[in-house]
């Protein structure tokens, strides 16, 4: 069965930083891209960073400079370190396989900018 466990938010005053963490299972993470999304109240869910199969990265241009994404195979598990973080990047998080949905979303986690 495949199952996302997302950690690592909290509430953080704007130029703080945060560290996300995804723990996957029941799938071969090593074979997919992986990516974290974010959404808030309202609004569609944001694809926001992806990192392929052979660790090369991509962000959407509103975290770029801000955000690194990395994967640790052996763990499988996808990290979000994040930057600089403004009132904007405030949402829940989550992760998932880049180019097809696997399983069902985790719970995610939030992550609140405000001073």
């Amino acid at each position: 069965q495949v199952q996302f466990v997302e950690s690592g938010g909290g509430s953080v005053q704007p130029g703080g930083s945060l560290r996300l963490s995804c723990a996957a299972s029941g799938f071969i993470f090593a074979l997919y891209d992986m990516s974290w999304y974010r959404q808030t109240p309202g609004k569609e869910r944001e694809l926001v960073a992806t990192i392929s199969t052979d660790l090369i990265a991509g962000y959407v241009d509103s975290v770029k400079d801000r955000f690194t994404i990395s994967r640790d195979n052996a763990k499988d598990t996808v990290y979000l370190q994040m930057y600089n973080l403004k009132p904007e990047d405030t949402a829940i998080y989550y992760c998932n396989a880049r180019w097809t949905q696997l399983g069902s979303w985790g719970q995610g986690t939030q992550v609140t900018v405000s001073s």
